[in-house]
């Protein structure tokens, strides 16, 4: 099924009733009611926590029949109440549907947080959004889940409310890996310090950023090594300096060197992502272009001039290709172990 992704409540009831109505074979207006089972909350980057409440979630939905389902906000609450504490997001809202889809989730609820929002008292959040809209018959959320007008609401009022509105509730334990809870703040740390591949860790997946391929100043061509420049739509990205990566870009994945920076040999100011592909020789000037950051191979640094920078990045893209060829021969002793262990088993 493809993720259904409304922004009001409005259109959350108008797609409701043609879901339910398809699946009885109704008209609409004369379907019965549609029954969810949901979580809410940002995701932002989908790390391995927010992975394991979505995981539960399909999970319990296809036990019950029920639809799975996510309530997010667009924008981050604290960008409306507390501006100067909201943090840099780590993906887009699309990042964000695109993995919940990937994972199972069949629809979304993006409500756009304002003030008038921020002023739902718990019981009116869960019974106007959870209940009454969106047929909650469980719900899970973490154990530290606040909700409702000055987060009055926590994992306790949400229970309580569920007894009376006929729904249940399961919390879900933090994901801990090497004593440190996951979180969205630990991995913007990563991201910013240029650990990509702690980053990686905690998120399931390498870091990426997405946007649009844009013109660069031609630096690349000038030292012999043409690169694809991104116009990113994320709020962060990882520290200057220059990594392994793998590039989208024209409907295929390359292998890449990617370099985040100023380009200071160029007494450059400007922030710059500039992607080096391997194996590409298209001409391409436009169009939909997306980065994911496996390994920090250096800081950023100034040369002395062109040639020196041509042979540092002459370096950079060797040591990116033994890092994929590495990854390659890691990746196939793995399949390798597993078919055996398999055999076994007599799997």
């Amino acid at each position: 099924m493809a993720l259904r992704v409304s922004r009001s409540l409005e259109e959350w009831r108008a797609a409701a009733e043609l879901r339910e109505a398809s699946r009885r074979g109704a008209s609409p207006g004369h379907a019965g009611r549609e029954r969810t089972v949901l979580t809410i909350g940002n995701f932002d980057g989908v790390h391995l926590g927010h992975r394991e409440i979505l995981r539960r979630v399909v999970e319990r939905a296809k036990e019950t029949a029920c639809l799975p389902a996510v309530v997010t906000f667009d924008p981050h609450p604290l960008k409306v109440l507390r501006p100067a504490e909201a943090p840099v997001l780590l993906s887009t809202m699309t990042q964000r549907m695109r993995e919940m889809e990937a994972l199972g989730i069949a629809a979304v609820l993006a409500l756009p947080f304002d003030l008038e929002m921020a002023k739902l008292s718990p019981e009116e959040f869960v019974g106007t959004i959870l209940v009454k809209t969106m047929g909650a018959a469980c719900i899970f959320v973490g154990g530290n889940f606040r909700f409702g007008h000055k987060q009055a609401g926590d994992v306790k009022v949400l229970r309580e409310l569920g007894q009376r509105f006929g729904y249940t509730v399961e919390i879900v334990e933090p994901v801990v890996l090497r004593g440190e809870i996951v979180s969205s703040t630990a991995i913007r740390e990563a991201v910013r310090a240029g650990r990509v591949q702690e980053a990686a860790r905690l998120l399931g997946r390498p870091f990426a950023l997405t946007g649009n391929i844009q013109p660069g100043t031609g630096t690349g061509s000038r030292v012999v090594f043409p690169t694809l420049n991104l116009g990113h739509e994320q709020e962060i990205t990882p520290g200057n300096g220059v990594y392994a990566t793998e590039t989208f870009v024209d409907g295929r994945l390359y292998r890449s060197a990617t370099n985040v920076g100023v380009r200071p040999t160029f007494d450059g100011k400007a922030l710059a992502i500039e992607s080096h592909l391997f194996n590409f020789d298209q001409r391409v000037t436009s169009g939909p272009m997306q980065i994911w950051f496996w390994k920090r191979l250096r800081g950023e640094r100034k040369f002395s001039g062109p040639e020196e920078l041509r042979e540092q990045i002459a370096r950079d893209i060797e040591r990116s290709k033994t890092f994929f060829r590495r990854l390659d021969r890691a990746r196939l002793e793995s399949a390798e172990r597993k078919a055996k262990s398999q055999l076994m088993r007599g799997v």
